[in-house]
Order: C-alpha cells, then sequence, then structure tokens
C-alpha cells in the first residue's frame, strides 16, 4: 500500500501536468487534525477543471492512479440519484488496498463548491490561486450543539413517540420493523442525549465523527458495555431486553441533561412507559 506522501505528490503531479485542472484540493479526514490517521483512511479529493467532457470519454486516464478492482460512479446510477449534481465522481478501490473518491467539478461552480464544504478542505495546488484565501481545514461544523429547552423536548417527544412503534413491532411478531425503529430512530436520540452529556461534561468544541464513532473515547468502560447491550437483537427475548434497556439509559441521560442544563423535565416517560406496558409489551 502507498504512503500518503505517495498518493498526495500523485495527486498534485497529475495536476500540475493537466493544463484542464486548474485545482486540487482534499477533503475529509485526512485534513482533521483531531482524528488519528490510519492506512484505512480514503483519499477524498476534488479537482477543478475547465470542462468535464474530455474526462467522461473513457475512463482510462484513472489508470494514473493505479488498478482500479472496483469502482462506482453515482452520477451514473438510477437506483441512487446523486446528492451533489454539480459533480462528476469516481469512487475507486485500488489494487494495493488504496480508496480514492475523485470529483471532478468545474471551476465556475467553485463558489457552490464553497457553500456545499464541510470545512475540510485542504489545497494541493492551486494553478491561478482560487483559494488563495481559504481558511485552515476544521471540523468546527461537526462540533457538538448545546442543545436549547425546546431541541431538548423534541428529543424527548421524537424517543417516547417512536417507541410505541418498537414495542407494537415487538407485540406482533414484526421484528424487523421492530429492528429498524429501535435502531434507526430511538437509538439515534439516545445518542443525541448522551452527546449532549458529553458536550456538558467535556466541551462542545468537539466532534464525535460521523455516526457518534468516537462517543466511546468519552464514556467509562462501564457505561460503553452499557450501551452495547442496547445491540443485542439475536432472538425476540433479547430485542425486547435491549429495547427495554434503551428505553432505560435514555431515562437516565435525559434527566442528567435536564438537571445540567436547567431544562423542565416534562412527564412523556411516565406517560408512555404506561401506555407500552398497558397495551404493547409487559417488561
Amino acid at each position: 500500500m502507498r504512503t500518503k506522501t505517495e498518493m498526495l505528490e500523485l495527486f498534485k503531479k497529475q495536476t500540475k501536468e493537466d493544463n484542464r485542472i486548474r485545482l486540487s484540493v482534499l477533503e475529509g479526514s485526512l485534513t482533521n487534525v483531531n482524528i488519528p490517521k490510519d492506512k484505512y483512511q480514503d483519499y477524498d479529493v476534488t479537482f477543478f477543471v475547465t470542462e468535464r467532457d474530455s474526462f467522461l470519454v473513457s475512463d482510462s486516464w484513472l489508470a494514473i492512479f493505479g488498478k482500479v478492482v472496483f469502482m462506482q460512479k453515482p452520477e451514473d446510477m438510477t437506483l441512487f440519484p446523486p446528492e451533489f449534481p454539480k459533480m462528476y465522481s469516481y469512487l475507486m478501490y485500488l489494487e494495493d488496498g488504496i480508496k480514492i473518491d475523485l470529483s471532478l467539478v468545474l471551476v465556475k461552480d467553485l463558489p457552490w463548491y464553497l457553500e456545499e464544504s464541510d470545512g475540510l478542505v485542504e489545497v494541493l495546488v492551486d494553478k491561478d490561486r482560487l483559494l488563495s484565501n481559504l481558511a485552515p481545514a476544521s471540523d468546527k461544523n461537526y462540533w457538538l450543539k448545546k442543545p436549547n429547552q425546546a431541541e431538548f423536548n423534541d428529543c424527548l417527544n421524537e424517543f417516547w413517540h417512536v417507541s410505541a412503534y418498537v414495542a407494537k413491532g415487538l407485540a406482533r411478531g414484526e421484528l424487523l420493523f421492530a429492528m429498524d425503529h429501535l435502531h434507526n430512530n430511538i437509538r439515534q436520540e439516545l445518542l443525541r442525549m448522551m452527546s449532549w452529556h458529553i458536550g456538558y461534561e467535556q466541551g462542545y468544541d468537539r466532534s464525535l465523527g460521523k455516526n457518534y464513532k468516537f462517543i466511546q473515547n468519552y464514556l467509562s468502560e462501564e457505561n460503553w458495555q452499557d450501551f452495547l447491550l442496547t445491540f443485542d437483537l439475536s432472538t425476540k427475548e433479547k430485542m425486547e431486553q435491549s429495547f427495554w434497556h434503551t428505553l432505560s439509559l435514555f431515562q437516565t441521560y435525559s434527566r442528567k441533561v435536564s438537571l445540567e442544563l436547567g431544562f423542565d423535565y416534562p412527564n412523556d416517560e411516565e406517560v408512555m412507559i404506561s401506555f407500552i406496558e398497558t397495551f404493547y409489551l409487559k417488561r
């Protein structure tokens, strides 16, 4: 596997030698000083080009980066519409284990790109000084945000509202329905509440990463293992236990946040737990 230095030099070399490419930038985790670097990180790179058509005639030019063993081109897909229509992207897996997400953006669309940017951008080559005033790469857009009372209430309301869907799915034996709402809805609100508690205790000037992947770093081993108990979905009985444990953890963290931030605490949990136990699922 090639090193980061080798790969960045390759991107720079291509930019310098191809007159169609006026600017190249590195994006994502490799620009983020707060993320530990390892060999698994993708190379997220954007080339700003004078025109795109000549690149799209054939994929053969991509061989300069190495042998591509698998590729996805989002803008050519039908089932999954592209998220950023002003880009054309090549998501490439190379034979030496490197992953490159390379995008082509027209130079005229640079203002749009900057508007959509998350701030994690680092210039590789800038032939025309288009980004001479670019601020240093920062993950500030992903920092924790201190909630207000209304946001706290909304988190509570969403959690307890959808908890009934999970209970109903379990009562019916509709396990996929129950699992989906447990993971994609109420667990997400639990994670949100946990993140607010972490922000209060350790400061909001930090990111917990995509999908909260760094939250473990801010929890004690005991609390981390306690949270992992919500993931055992191997049987219906285990799912029910995970469900009730998720509710218990949410109560614990939401009460902490209420006290820490001086928020009023609605009685949603009492009402919905009683409702669930009466009509859907006994603890």
